[in-house]
């Protein structure tokens, strides 16, 4: 046997392992949307190294919820949404449909604000011409996977995905952290009350509604409807390595914003976006705050496409109704003009979008616990006793926490 006869079946069984990846990435764009980026920014600059934990801990959740997401897809051969539908009643299926429609608008509203402030950066433009481009370029890539498929949908999200990776973890590599601070920041640990808020901030509003909609649908398209045999069974582990990976990407992103702001930015007062940005020249150079506005603007295009494409999923499940896309591009796109238009400061918006997408988060993963624990719906594929009891638990903690970030925000 030569070399070449033992190297092929290598490379044959890599290849066709990298054609199953790519929806986890589409998914784990609202991980590293605009929302993200001042918050983990800020908890770097206020307390150094203290809170690496929790964006750790933060991600290691979400990926027990986009793997349960994308299996239920794959094994049931329906999205999230479709399997509400297969399980309630009219009335409380419109009911379902309002609150996650509500989630969608409030998801476009952060990602379009985000990409209009990252155009203000870049190019000084007014945020509401911002807003607009940031909302064409989206209708774009939303036509992208309307005419090309979701395999080119999917090739496009995780190029921006790279965009935003390099915009953000560039700063790191210009000013790389103390590996004994950030070993040190693992301890989980606060320092006051307002470490306590921040963590919960950042805990609380990891994981996205529209993400988990998104997940199953995205898997059931790629794959199908999967029955039990070994087939499935090599479609869930390669699955589980398209999570891992997606999210391991997403995570080294958010850390790299806490990071660089712990090494060169603490003390400063980081509390909007632009603030960030401005910090970042002073200390880091222009060019690493250009790069920091490309992979902001690159989150904002990303992230508002894949939230558009969720609305219209969960349009489509709940109510067995599909709308043309520009319309529905409209449907989500409008109420963000709207905000900027009456000059309401983006930060502040962003904030808001964060609470009411945290009125979602249990309609999300409540029925998603409840489904992929339930043999007869999955089969040999259900959820094993001890990941039933990790999955309600983190569903438990994330609902406690938005609860509690809608009440601190509510009483601030």
């Amino acid at each position: 046997m030569t070399l070449v006869d033992t190297v092929r079946p290598t490379l044959q069984r890599a290849r066709t392992g990298s054609l199953l990846l790519g929806p986890a990435f589409v998914a784990a764009i609202a991980y590293v949307d605009p929302g993200n980026v001042a918050s983990n920014i800020s908890a770097g600059a206020q307390y150094g190294y203290l809170l690496v934990w929790v964006i750790v801990c933060a991600n290691a959740m979400a990926g027990l919820v986009q793997f349960l997401s994308a299996k239920l897809g794959l094994v049931t051969g329906m999205s999230l949404p479709e399997t509400v539908r297969a399980h309630s009643t009219r009335g409380v299926r419109l009911s379902y449909w309002a609150q996650a429609e509500l989630v969608a608008i409030a998801t476009d509203l952060a990602e379009v604000v985000g990409g209009a402030i990252a155009l203000y950066l870049l190019f000084d433009l007014p945020l509401v011409i911002g807003g607009v481009i940031t909302g064409a370029v989206s209708m774009g890539l939303l036509l992208v996977q309307d005419r090309g498929g979701q395999r080119s949908f999917e090739r496009v999200i995780t190029g921006l995905l790279a965009v935003i990776a390099i915009g953000f973890v560039t700063s790191v590599v210009v000013a790389p952290p103390e590996p004994g601070s950030v070993l040190g920041g693992l301890v989980p640990r606060f320092d006051g009350a307002e470490s306590v808020l921040l963590a919960t901030a950042m805990l609380g509003a990891t994981v996205m509604p529209h993400a988990v909609y998104l997940h199953s649908g995205l898997a059931r398209d790629r794959h199908g409807h999967v029955k039990e045999g070994p087939r499935r069974r090599v479609l869930l582990r390669a699955t589980r390595f398209d999570v891992g990976l997606a999210m391991l990407l997403a995570g080294a992103v958010n850390l790299s914003m806490l990071l660089v702001a712990a090494t060169t930015l603490r003390g400063d007062d980081i509390d909007t976006i632009e603030g960030a940005h401005a910090a970042i020249a002073n200390h880091l150079g222009s060019f690493v705050a250009l790069l920091f506005a490309i992979g902001l603007l690159a989150s904002g295009l990303a992230s508002t496409s894949v939230g558009a494409y969720a609305g219209a999923m969960i349009m489509d499940g709940l109510l067995r109704r599909r709308i043309p896309l520009l319309l529905r591009r409209l449907i989500t796109l409008i109420p963000a003009i709207v905000i900027l238009a009456i000059g309401v400061d983006p930060t502040r918006a962003l904030i808001v979008s964060q609470v009411v997408l945290s009125f979602g988060i249990p309609f999300a993963l409540i029925p998603l616990v409840k489904f992929t624990s339930d043999r007869a719906l999955m089969g040999d594929a259900v959820n094993h006793r001890v990941t039933t009891g990790l999955a309600w638990g983190v569903a438990g903690v994330i609902t406690l926490l938005n609860v509690m970030l809608i009440y601190l925000t509510v009483r601030g």
